[in-house]
């Protein structure tokens, strides 16, 4: 587990009364619900926009409440624009505005509140403002195409199906790209036009033809989906925290869209298929080999000159600079060769006749294969000769984008040919499908035609955030029995390390009782432990396989990678995670004890902790506290990955108590861990002193509802889940959320004794 930042706080100043007065005076809005958020409404805008941007903001926000349709469509925009602002950018307002203009002239001006509301959420999932246009325009037309009028009438009706499908396009988009979404809304518009009742289900994901055509256009890995993989891999790997983009494959026929960067990030196609051919290469894979040759241009090239360069020479230098990158990419990350061979053609070399086309491409992408594969097999003495002189160049260091533009500008003097002119190109086997387009590394004295090809702009990128970026959970609303999807941001951190020597202390002091759950685990320990071998993550080296991967990597074979090796056990196949509430509340004495409840927890867990680890069994501790839906802090205490020690001893040492209990999200989030271990029975352990709460929520059944219906998710995931309470009166509501599955303490000082047994009796 890495070393995980917690999230910053908010980069801005709050404004000053006067400033804030004054914005409310141009909202010049009198709905009571909105004047009870507008000051954190703007807190967050001026956090996320620029003074342009704010006025724009409010100048919408007005026009929104003069619409006539109450005050929820000003309070969605208030809410959700800034988010939309973080990720999609200022500009995209216009085309907000543009298709909130249309509707209001037409019958559906009360499908305006379900497309703000929905908004945040959709921009989270596009990740860019070209795949969000696209996503304005499929709206528009759905509007077009299902608002109807009756024959001899002069009445138009409103769209059935507009409001569920923008209320829904979310979940439709965790499986879909942009131009999926096009083809299923064009699926339903077509087939329910002149049934408002049928379209209604339709768009809302009720019928059964509608999730049928949504699985039929799912396709390949989404960028959504893997998003937050392919980031922590960026930071990780290459210390570069560039924000990642996403461009729309589905819309534009007159090219193939390519990867690119620029300085508003990192941009990938929405979508990519798993590519056909030798070794089968997974979308996300694919995604990590176009990752990991940006992030290489980022670190190793330099923009050059191009002014005075014919488009040929640009070719040959974007060509050798991209086998450069590769080359170093592979330098430092070996393992990536087996992903880029695959994903890079081979040429046949005799494939293209020079008297009857253009070969340039062909022989580019000879030279390129050449450049990446020692094993080419190419008798071309030109190639050749260039290869060697490559990778004499590279030798001894980096080399440059300078050094190796001179090379390319000889190699193309040398291999020009009159046909390269010819209108008939060659293009088999030509595209590098991971490689970027290149616009980086140019740069233009004088503006030309060059620059039109590019992306349009983009609003200007966010400060860096160091850290991981929030996982976004849905939340149940009871009232209207269904989810508040992308409501609530949980941050993860590895938790700050302390005095590993406090837990020491609190294990000595319950020897005797340690003595006791010994002779207990002897009882519940399995006996026949299976020893796994060839495993690229295991908790020990296996020596044999480690041996002969050594061999093969200085004979110039390719190593086996999986030279570790781990155990399980016959009989018990368990995997643990415990869930600490870390809740102002623990800071609270237990009477009688002179400890708090914090203390007797901490106390307990290392008993339990200790237990566990004689077991053998995969277990995880993680504790977790909430300040509003935006802010649920998840603490890693001790990973699955590693085993109990001193690290985790120092962190769990180290855990404080604050804010309240937003339990829903935290479990939902312990389970996208608990549920990646590969065991036959997976329990979730809560230990918490209270109900679910959180100073954003005047409902006190409303989190209640919503950790019940955590607790079914889980249960549908084959989680099982226990809740230990410190609470007295914890019955309640408890039962209310767990069912039987629960277990109150009445005494709290008992917990030590209380829990470790416990442990046995649910895994026995």
């Amino acid at each position: 587990m890495s070393n995980i930042a917690t999230p910053p706080e908010i980069l801005t100043q709050p404004p000053d009364p006067a400033q804030l007065e004054a914005w409310r005076a141009r909202l010049a809005c009198g709905f009571p619900a909105v004047q009870a958020v507008l000051a954190d409404c703007l807190l967050e805008a001026k956090a996320a926009l620029s003074p342009a941007g704010i006025d724009a903001y409010l100048d919408c926000a007005k026009a929104l409440g003069r619409m006539g349709r109450g005050a929820e469509p000003v309070l969605a925009f208030l809410q959700e624009w800034p988010s939309v602002a973080r990720v999609v950018g200022e500009d995209l307002l216009n085309d907000v505005i543009a298709l909130i203009q249309a509707m209001q002239k037409s019958p559906n001006s009360r499908a305006i509140a379900p497309l703000l509301q929905s908004l945040a959420a959709v921009a989270r999932r596009l990740l860019g403002s070209g795949p969000m246009r696209d996503y304005l325009r499929v709206a528009r037309e759905l509007m077009q195409r299902t608002t109807v009028s009756l024959h001899g009438h002069h009445a138009t009706f409103e769209s059935p199906g507009l409001p569920a499908f923008l209320e829904h396009a979310p979940r439709a988009l965790d499986v879909l790209n942009v131009a999926g979404l096009s083809r299923w809304a064009d699926y339903g518009a077509r087939h329910y036009q002149h049934h408002p009742e049928r379209q209604r289900d339709y768009f809302a994901l009720q019928s059964a033809d509608s999730r049928a055509v949504l699985q039929r256009e799912r396709h390949g890995t989404l960028l959504v989906t893997v998003e937050r993989q392919l980031d922590l891999t960026l930071r990780g790997l290459w210390q570069d925290h560039a924000p990642l983009l996403s461009y729309s494959t589905g819309f534009d026929d007159s090219r193939v869209p390519m990867p690119f960067f620029d300085m508003h990030g990192i941009a990938l196609p929405d979508v990519y298929d798993a590519f056909k051919g030798p070794g089968n290469v997974s979308g996300l894979d694919r995604y990590r080999a176009a990752l990991a040759h940006m992030a290489g241009h980022r670190r190793w090239s330099l923009a050059q000159v191009a002014d005075n360069l014919s488009p040929l020479q640009r070719m040959s230098i974007e060509c050798f600079e991209d086998a450069r990158i590769d080359h170093l990419v592979l330098r430092q990350y070996p393992g990536l060769r087996p992903l880029l061979l695959a994903l890079h053609p081979r040429p046949v070399e005799s494939a293209c006749d020079p008297a009857t086309a253009s070969c340039l491409r062909h022989r580019l992408a000879m030279l390129s294969r050449a450049l990446l594969d020692p094993a080419h097999g190419y008798h071309d003495e030109i190639l050749n000769a260039f290869a060697n002189e490559f990778h004499a160049l590279l030798a001894h260091g980096h080399s440059s984008t300078a050094e190796i533009a001179g090379l390319a500008l000889r190699h193309a003097a040398l291999t020009r040919r009159q046909s390269d002119q010819s209108a008939r190109v060659f293009f088999t086997d030509t595209v590098v499908s991971y490689r970027d387009d290149n616009r980086h590394l140019w740069t233009f004295i004088e503006a030309g035609d060059e620059e039109d090809s590019f992306a349009e702009p983009r609003a200007p990128a966010l400060p860096d955030i160091q850290g991981l970026p929030p996982r976004h959970y849905p939340e149940w609303d009871a009232a209207a029995q269904d989810y508040r999807p992308d409501w609530v941001s949980v941050y993860e951190a590895l938790h700050a390390s302390g005095d590993s020597g406090l837990i020491d202390h609190l294990l000595a002091k319950n020897a005797v009782l340690a003595r006791q759950l010994e002779r207990l685990l002897d009882q519940l320990k399995p006996q026949d432990r299976v020893r796994i071998r060839y495993q690229e993550e295991g908790s020990e080296l296996d020596l044999d396989v480690a041996l002969r991967s050594l061999i093969d990597w200085r004979a110039g074979a390719q190593p086996d990678p999986r030279i570790l090796m781990s155990h399980r056990t016959d009989g018990r196949s368990i995997a643990v995670l415990l869930l600490l509430d870390l809740s102002a509340s623990l800071n609270d004495e237990v009477p009688g004890t002179g400890q708090t409840r914090l203390a007797v927890s901490q106390e307990a867990v290392a008993l339990l902790a200790w237990a566990i680890d004689r077991l053998g069994d995969p277990f995880a501790i993680a504790g977790f506290h909430s300040n509003t839906r935006h802010e649920v802090r998840y603490q890693h205490i001790l990973g699955f990955s590693e085993r109990w020690g001193e690290a985790s001893k120092g962190r769990l040492a180290a855990v404080q108590a604050g804010y309240s209990t937003r339990m829903g999200a935290a479990m939902r989030h312990a389970a996208h861990y608990l549920g990646a271990q590969k065991a036959d029975k997976k329990l979730l352990l809560v230990l918490t002193d209270g109900e679910p709460a959180d100073v954003d929520m005047s409902d006190p059944q409303a989190l209640i509802l919503d950790t019940r219906q955590a607790v079914k998710e889980l249960t549908q995931q084959g989680i099982h889940s226990h809740c230990i309470s410190l609470d007295p009166n914890a019955d309640a509501y408890v039962r209310d959320i767990f069912g039987h599955h629960f277990t109150v303490v009445d005494r709290v000082d008992q917990l030590p004794e209380r829990l470790p047994r416990l442990f046995m009796a649910l895994t026995r």
